[in-house]
Order: structure tokens, then sequence, then C-alpha cells
């Protein structure tokens, strides 16, 4: 049996969620018995005292709570392996000292953010303290399995320091829903039920969170430089953009052209990228960037930065520019506009998403499981 530990359902952190549901329904389909379990939100409920308060008041949901629920599951449930979904919460490894861990781990911006390099994630005085547990919670672990090459490497540099520390291996991420193309009745369809989108219009399309490596103020100004000679939209899925942006984008004379999708359904999702001329994702840092190859299993051609694993993820269906290249991202967005060169990196873009299955992935980690003793 495996017992699966997951993220906290405030942190609202939907790409973790995702993996952790992902991994239980894959390892169950393989015929692999599983249970996650995730520190359950009880203090952190409270927020009539603000965000602060409420951020310290799930730190006891999860750091003083949690390791409770984790011990009484180990003493019942007597798994073979814990697998901990996500590195963040590699901690808590030290719970289960009589059963191999096994961590998930999708980047480590945060933790080389902490130890002072350049990651857009600055680290508070408490938050350097964190992440410096959560590196000594990976490097207790057996294995760690990293999804990109880029934080594969970072790994053998922080974690595997030395002859006691953990096994190291890449394990590429699949898809956490079956994106594909769809026919343009089912598209249109889906996009009817959102506001927005009661009529056909041509637009670019970014997903992903406010965390600032995603570089959004980017995005605005790259399509800000298309205004002229394109009367297309730019759509948001994931976080509301914030006053700021949305400052930014009525300077830029494109605020009545940015459209925004917060908490958009798998389905939802997959026909905007289905419609999308392009995915637009300029990020300064990822870990791997999964909108990437989502996109792309849905035909939609990319055009990313070329940081970290990026590169790794659009492979040769992928068109490159550094971050700061904001002309040249702009320039590619207007190429696009021509349905012959868009059907070129159409094809392109399906043809690399082939190379994440989501089956390898679970295949992958029984292989991990069992190399380390696991009888499943």
């Amino acid at each position: 049996m495996v017992l699966l530990i997951g993220n906290y359902p405030l942190d609202r952190q939907q790409s973790m969620q995702r993996f952790g549901t992902m991994m239980l329904n894959g390892l169950n389909a393989s015929g692999i018995s599983a249970k996650l379990i995730a520190p359950r939100p009880f203090f952190g409920k409270f927020r009539g005292a603000g965000s602060f308060v409420a951020k310290w008041l799930g730190y006891i949901d999860k750091f003083v709570l949690f390791p409770r629920q984790l011990r009484a599951s180990l003493t019942k449930e007597r798994p073979s392996i814990v697998h901990i979904c996500d590195h963040s919460n590699a901690m808590y490894g030290g719970s289960a000292a009589q059963t191999p861990v096994v961590v998930t781990c999708h980047d480590l911006l945060a933790v080389r953010g902490a130890l002072g390099e350049e990651t857009n994630c600055p680290a508070s005085v408490t938050g350097k303290i964190l992440q410096r547990w959560i590196l000594r919670g990976l490097r207790r672990a057996k294995v760690v399995a990293c999804v990109s090459q880029a934080t594969e490497a970072d790994a053998r540099r922080l974690v595997s320091c030395d002859t006691a520390s953990p096994k190291v291996e890449l394990v590429r991420l699949g898809l956490n829903y079956p994106f594909r193309q769809l026919t343009k009745a089912e598209v249109s369809a889906r996009l009817k039920c959102i506001p927005a989108f009661g009529q056909d219009f041509p637009f670019v399309l970014h997903v992903g969170s406010d965390l600032r490596r995603k570089n959004r103020d980017g995005a605005l100004r790259i399509f800000a430089r298309c205004k002229e000679k394109w009367s297309a939209r730019l759509v948001f899925v994931g976080d509301a953009l914030t006053p700021e942006l949305l400052s930014l984008a009525e300077s830029l004379g494109i605020r009545d052209r940015v459209v925004q999708v917060p908490d958009a359904s798998s389905e939802s999702l997959e026909a905007l990228y289905n419609r999308a001329v392009a995915l637009l994702y300029p990020s300064r840092f990822e870990g791997f960037g999964w909108p990437v190859i989502e996109a792309q299993a849905c035909g939609c051609p990319v055009v990313c930065s070329n940081s970290g694993p990026l590169p790794e993820a659009a492979g040769e269906a992928g068109l490159f520019h550094d971050p700061n290249d904001e002309a040249g991202f702009a320039s590619d967005l207007l190429r696009l506009r021509d349905p012959a060169q868009r059907a070129i990196w159409s094809e392109k873009s399906l043809r690399n998403a082939e190379r994440f299955s989501t089956s390898r992935m679970i295949s992958q980690y029984i292989d991990i499981y069992r190399n380390l003793g696991a009888q499943l």
C-alpha cells in the first residue's frame, strides 16, 4: 500500500492538488492500493483576523496537527511506501522513520531563493527557516523524483551532497487531465458557458498564477506590441489580475482587450487551448511548465521563454525567446495569425505532447517503489 501525502487545501496550490489526485487515480488504475491524505483545515479556516494571522493559524494545522494525523495513518495503514507529492511538504518524512519515503520535487526555486540565489522567490526570515526545514526533509528521503532535468540538476547540487543523500531520479510529469483536440462544435459549446465568450474573437492565452516569476507584466507588454496590427484579446486563466497589473494594462492601452477567466474547469481550459491562437508563456523561472504541454496536447502553439526546463518541455515545437526579448515574443504572436503558420506549429505541438505519458510516469514511480523493497 502507498500512502500519498497531499497539500493543505487552503494554500490553494491547484497544480499540486491535481498532482496528488493524479497519483492516486493512476496508482489505483494500475492495481496498486493507495490512499491520499493531507492536512485538514481547522484553525486556518478562521479568517476574521486577516490573511497574516490566518497563515500562521494554518501553520498549526500543517505542522502541529497533521503530523499526529500522519502518525495515526502510518500505524493504521502500515504502508510499504510514503510518497510526499510536493517537495514543500518534505519535512513530513520525519514522521515515517520506519517507512521508505519518496518525494516528488517540482522545483527548488524557493529553496534557492532562501539561499540567496536569484529565482524571483525572495524569502523572509521565517521563510528562510521554512526552506531550510524543507531541504533537510529532502535530504532524509530515500528517493527524490524530479519532474525535469533542470530541477534534477538543482537537486543533485543542493540535496544529493554526500554518500548518505537520497537517490535523485528524473520522472517527467504526465498530463493531469486528458487534454486533446476538440471539434469546433465542442469548443463553441464549452466557451458559451463563459460570459466573456459570448462572441467569437481571436485571442492569446496565458495560464498561471500571480507569482512574480510568471511574468504577467511581461505578457501585457508583449501583447501591447501587437495591438496596432491585430485586434485580438489577451485571456488570463488563473489568479485574478492585481490592481497594479490592471493599471499597467490601462497605461498600455489594452485594458479593454484583457479578459480574465478565474478558476477555469479542466473542460473550459481545454476549450480555451483549442481556440487560442497561441499560449504566451514568458515565465522567468519554472520547475516544469505544465501549461506548455497541456496547450500542445490540444494543438495550441506555444511561444515561451527559454528559461530553465521550458525548452525541455516544449521541445522542437516551442517558439523560444529570452524573457526580456518582448519584441521577439510579439513578432512570433503576429506570425501565428497566419492560419498556415499556426497549422505548422500546431502539428509540431501535438507530436511533442505525445512524449508526456501519464501511464509512463506512474509506471516509473511503481518501479521506484519496488526498488525500495515495497511489496505491491
